[in-house]
């Protein structure tokens, strides 16, 4: 096994959007023969299952208002939260699926390492959470493409658990719709009151690659460091897809068209779907705080058969003071037309 070193001109990369399609390059184009792992710490940011439904598992305005960023996965899941205080690892593999499905496979070295601690880790049965006293400290995901798999989950030691409560607030109108896979919420709990005292996270670290990658020291490490090349092509993949709105936000199920602007006040991104020239599902996705109601908007909008008439009866509803109604009833009627 060898340590996958992402780090870029030296700096440790904490983009989550970047850091989560990293192991898509890896196991679709980079193809490193033998067993590869990442391990690795994100910004703040909400990780959601590429099936789900973004409005039904997350407080958008908390994300948007906390600088907190959206990520989707190329794999499936649950949605979870990310900070600097939670680690995540994932094993790559790319000439052999075998281990595919098999959680407890990927979930061993890590629980083993935290069993020599003295600590009564566990795989949750039939899940592929990992618990303590009953709490989940790890949720564990995976992908297979051809015979490559990428296969891994998080390690909370000092996660900001109000945080991760606020942001992750399902909305109930939203989760009746049953668009998308839903996520299973479980109470959370954090490492880093039952390690040995005074354990930092770095120290935390080196012991968990350690003990993984069965060393006494890092420098024993067998390492691949990331190339210009490798970075030049993941910013590729980035640019084109993974970085982009339009798959973070846009890919809702249901949900399936999605237009962005930027106005004034900042950028307005919209998730929508028309069906036989009626709207059936229609959600407002402001980058900044809205002084006016666009739950108005939706629900004026949702059911009728759209016209220009029609969207500045709507927005009149709303009561839109920081932005230009004319200018919104522009974007909104030509995003709806071209569709």
């Amino acid at each position: 096994m060898y340590l996958i070193d992402i780090s870029r001109n030296g700096q440790p990369s904490y983009d989550a959007r970047v850091n989560q399609s990293l192991d898509n390059y890896f196991v679709n184009d980079l193809k490193l023969p033998g067993h590869g792992l990442m391990f690795y710490i994100n910004k703040p940011s909400v990780i959601i299952g590429r099936n789900q439904n973004v409005w039904a598992e997350v407080d958008v305005d908390y994300l948007h208002e906390h600088d907190i960023e959206l990520v989707r996965r190329t794999s499936g899941g649950g949605a979870v939260y990310h900070d600097m205080g939670n680690f995540i690892f994932e094993n790559i593999l790319v000439d052999d699926a075998s281990d595919f499905g098999d959680y407890g496979h990927f979930a061993e070295p890590v629980l083993k390492a935290l069993q020599k601690l003295g600590i009564d880790v566990k795989m949750k049965p039939n899940s592929s959470d990992l618990i303590l006293d009953g709490k989940k400290w790890s949720g564990m995901t995976m992908f297979k493409s051809g015979k490559g798999i990428a296969a891994g989950g998080t390690i909370m030691y000092d996660l900001n658990i109000e945080n991760a409560k606020k942001v992750l607030t399902e909305n109930q109108i939203e989760k009746q719709k049953r668009l998308g896979v839903l996520s299973k919420r479980s109470p959370i709990v954090n490492l880093k009151d039952y390690l040995p005292d005074g354990m930092t996270m770095a120290e935390f670290r080196a012991y968990l690659l350690k003990e993984m990658f069965q060393v006494k020291s890092l420098d024993d490490i067998e390492t691949y460091h990331m190339t210009d090349e490798d970075w030049k092509k993941a910013d590729q993949r980035l640019a084109e897809t993974y970085g982009t709105d339009e798959w973070n936000f846009g890919h809702n199920p249901g949900y399936y068209d999605y237009q962005d602007q930027l106005f004034a006040a900042g950028k307005m991104g919209i998730n929508w779907t028309i069906t036989d020239g009626k709207m059936v599902h229609l959600k407002f996705n402001p980058f900044f705080k809205v002084d006016g109601d666009l739950n108005e908007v939706e629900q004026y909008l949702i059911g009728r058969k759209m016209s220009s008439r029609t969207i500045k009866k709507a927005i009149k509803r709303g009561n839109i003071n920081n932005i230009d109604n004319d200018a919104l009833a522009e974007f909104l009627d030509k995003s709806f037309e071209e569709k």
